[in-house]
């Protein structure tokens, strides 16, 4: 077997054997469970008030609901809206973020002051 065959089967079987729970690795997960859940959220709230601002532009410049007179005045309502929704989306996330930092901090504190005094 050829170097170049021993490394792609080493690559393979690295992918299937146990990686030891080493305290740093424990760390940079708990640091992804704060952080996640205020990603996801900032990522779909803001996907959905863009498209709400783009539905609301859309209906203001007659793009969509050419026929009706009314549809001018409700694009501006729904634009607003999503302009609301985007604005808000930051302050939503560092919230929801500090929370999940106040829950776990000591926990991550501790563990990160721990792993320092070795």
């Amino acid at each position: 077997m050829s170097n170049n065959e021993q490394a792609i089967v080493n690559a393979i079987r690295a992918d299937y054997t146990e990686k030891p729970v080493s305290k740093v690795n424990a760390l940079v997960e708990l640091d992804r469970k704060v952080k996640r859940p205020a990603e996801i959220f900032a990522y779909s709230f803001g996907t959905a008030g863009a498209l709400v601002l783009g539905t609301g532009m859309c209906l203001a410049m007659k793009i969509i609901g050419k026929t009706m007179a009314y549809m001018m005045p409700l694009g501006i309502v729904i634009g607003l809206l999503g302009i609301g929704m985007v604005t808000a989306n930051y302050f939503l996330y560092k919230k929801i973020l500090k929370s999940r930092k106040q829950k776990y901090g000591k926990e991550i504190l501790a563990l990160s002051d721990e792993l320092l005094q070795k």
